[in-house]
């Protein structure tokens, strides 16, 4: 054998390096799934799941091409379990002169590679992932020399790098984003019919995949009951025409709102395909400019979407390779607290959090504001380790790889990066959820109240966390304000507010 050509679970893009210039004459691929990616955290049975089945059908569809494809498969009896000891077992039965991979899109991966390709003694090929628009090369070259890396001047880049939403060098509209128009609440009467996004019921492949899983790893959480994931190129392409069509139009400015029992509202549930490398981002950048240009959506929903993708996507995976593994280790706030049970059962009297956490563990699911402004905010509030943070977005998101969880996790939701990525804590009160969901109305706790049997957990941990973190914001231009208003509370309140954080804290992370 010439080449062994490794496809790792997250790098199904038919259009992979990794093939160029592949030869079945003395050529083969292969593939491994392997315990060890479930369980080094405790991942949703529909993450395991929607990795196998894309696994599987990127194998059948590699053979129908006429693709030598070494599979091994989680129910093998000689699986042993790890990328490292599969990898060994292939590598000696076949002898190949090199390892090719394409960039993983996680250092303890990479790493493992790394080790066990020196071990072997075989050489490791690592090829650029063309998946992506901007190369993680171009991105430390855009990092070097700044005294800060912001989004907004990386995302104008990428725009006038790419002639996305451009009209010449001026942004299509004459404003680079529109963020301030896409923060809109649906109000009492809440959002009306939204279109269902697309389902694909779980074909053959998939339903051998749902019945191994619900073996092999029974006691993890989520369930497979609702699994209805696009797991092949074709889907993903039919599930970004169904958004374009059908929830594109109202994506801009209800992309912050929540409603209960609406887990989907206008987001397009297109992160796991493209994470997957099913779907090609320029293919989604382009049709969301198409449906602009044809006026089907209007500039505000479309640049929305562009910014995610274009933008804020290539940011972080930016930001990940330029700081890992360091970037793992960052604790800028010193949160020590123990992640609360609740979050793997949902059991919690707090009406958003149950919803949230609930509609996760069903659809292994939640939009960005529901992760951002619930769990994500609830952690920060209660000071909860950044560590134990990330490992339940890894687990228990279905589109959830290292390099898109991590930053999103460390720099956005928990500033466990001190600012590195994003310039402030992302902190409100129950007030907040009161404002962009109908959460409030159905819970016992008031979002005005901070002290008392029924005052909002949110809200009291709010002030608690401006109180604790006092010195190191008093001067921060975009937190200035809300110190200002905690100056106003009386001695009297703020000896009450930390009593009861105090309690709730407690109760929560013991």
């Amino acid at each position: 054998m010439r080449n062994l050509v490794l496809i790792l679970g997250d790098q199904l893009d038919r259009h992979s390096a990794a093939l160029d210039g592949f030869d079945p004459a003395c050529d083969a691929v292969w593939m491994a799934e392997v315990a060890e990616e479930a369980t080094h955290v405790w991942s949703h049975k529909a993450r395991i799941a929607i990795f196998l089945s894309a696994m599987r059908h990127y194998r059948d569809w590699l053979r129908a091409k006429g693709y030598p494809v070494l599979y091994h498969a989680l129910d093998d009896p000689e699986n042993q379990g790890s990328f490292a000891s599969e990898l060994t077992r292939a590598v000696r039965q076949h002898q190949p002169q090199k390892l090719i991979v394409v960039e993983p899109g996680e250092w303890r991966v990479l790493q493992s590679l790394k080790r066990t390709a020196q071990q072997l003694g075989v050489p490791l090929e690592i090829r650029p992932d063309r998946h992506f628009l901007i190369s993680v090369d171009e991105f430390r070259r855009h990092a070097s020399g700044r005294k800060q890396l912001r989004l907004e001047f990386f995302y104008r880049e990428m725009r006038q790098r790419t002639g996305i939403l451009m009209e010449g060098a001026q942004p299509v509209g004459g404003a680079w984003n529109f963020d301030a128009a896409n923060r809109r609440a649906f109000g009492k009467q809440g959002p009306g019919l939204v279109p269902p996004p697309v389902r694909f019921a779980p074909d053959a492949t998939t339903q051998e995949v749902i019945r191994l899983v619900e073996t092999r790893f029974p006691n993890h959480p989520g369930s497979l009951r609702e699994f209805d994931w696009a797991v092949t190129p074709e889907q993903a392409i039919q599930a970004l025409d169904d958004f374009i069509e059908n929830r594109l139009p109202l994506f801009g400015p209800y992309q912050d709102a929540m409603w209960t029992g609406e887990p989907y509202l206008y987001h397009s549930r297109l992160s796991s395909a493209m994470n997957l490398k099913l779907l090609d981002p320029r293919l989604a950048i382009a049709k969301a400019v198409d449906a602009y240009r044809q006026k089907h959506a209007p500039l505000q929903s479309v640049e929305g979407f562009v910014r995610q993708i274009l933008g804020w996507r290539e940011y972080i995976r930016g930001i990940y390779w330029l700081f890992m593994p360091e970037y793992l280790e960052r604790n800028a706030l010193n949160a020590t607290a123990n992640l609360p049970d609740f979050y793997w059962t949902g059991e919690t009297e707090m009406n958003c959090l149950r919803e949230v956490v609930g509609q996760t563990l069903r659809y292994g699911f939640a939009h960005h504001i529901q992760r951002l402004m619930i769990t994500g905010l609830y952690a920060l509030l209660l000071g909860v380790q950044p560590k134990q943070v990330h490992a339940w977005y890894l687990a228990i998101y279905v589109d959830a790889v290292e390099w898109v969880e991590l930053p999103n996790v460390y720099g956005m939701s928990q500033f466990a990066d001190g600012g590195l990525m994003a310039s402030k804590p992302y902190v409100a009160s129950g007030k907040y959820i009161q404002r962009m969901s109908n959460y409030c109305a159905n819970c016992r706790f008031k979002p005005e109240k901070a002290v008392g049997a029924d005052a909002c957990p949110f809200t009291t941990l709010y002030w608690h966390f401006l109180m604790r973190h006092e010195p190191a914001f008093e001067n921060h231009p975009r937190l200035g304000q809300q110190i200002r208003n905690l100056r106003r509370l009386s001695e009297a309140d703020r000896a009450a507010i930390r009593k009861q954080a105090q309690e709730l804290i407690n109760q929560a992370t013991s």
